[in-house]
C-alpha cells in the first residue's frame, strides 16, 4: 500500500511540473511595423536577417531591399526553388562574402561584420544578377 501511495504522489507531482512548463498563450499582435526583411537579435549580440529566393524559380529575391544594424550579422538564405541560387554581398564593388549555391529547399548562412552604409546583395550564378537578381541592403 505504501508503494502505491508513493507512486501516486510521484505521478501527481510530475503532472503538476509538466503543467507548470506550458507555453505562453499570449496571441497579441505585435505593434512593431513590418520591414522588408526580418531582423532578430541573436544570443551572440549579432542580428539574423532572413532572405530567400522565390519558389517559382524567378530570377529575383523575395525581398527587394533589406535593413540591418551595423555590427555582426548573419544572413539566413533559403531557396525553395529547384533552380540553384546563392546570396552574395558587396560594398562599393568589393565582395563581402557569398553563400554556397543551394536549391531544393536548402538554406545557407553568410556571416558578416557590417559597417554603416549601402550594400548590394545579389546571386552570382551566371546570368542571374544581370537578369535582376539583386537588391539593396541599408546598414545603420
Amino acid at each position: 500500500m505504501k508503494k502505491l501511495l508513493t507512486a501516486l504522489a510521484i505521478l501527481s507531482l510530475a503532472s503538476f511540473a509538466l503543467a507548470a512548463c506550458g507555453g505562453d498563450d499570449d496571441d497579441e499582435a505585435s505593434s512593431e511595423p513590418t520591414t522588408t526583411a526580418e531582423e532578430t537579435t541573436g544570443g551572440g549580440g549579432g542580428a539574423a536577417v532572413d532572405v530567400s529566393a522565390p519558389e517559382s524559380g524567378d530570377l529575383t529575391f523575395d525581398q527587394s531591399s533589406l535593413d540591418a544594424s551595423a555590427g555582426p550579422a548573419t544572413f539566413d538564405f533559403s531557396n525553395p526553388s529547384s533552380v540553384g541560387h546563392d546570396f552574395c554581398l558587396e560594398q562599393d564593388g568589393s565582395e563581402v562574402g557569398c553563400t554556397d549555391v543551394i536549391s531544393g529547399g536548402d538554406s545557407a548562412t553568410l556571416d558578416a561584420d557590417l559597417e554603416s552604409g549601402d550594400y548590394t546583395y545579389y546571386c552570382s550564378v551566371d546570368g542571374h544578377r544581370d537578369a535582376g537578381m539583386e537588391g539593396t541592403l541599408t546598414v545603420n
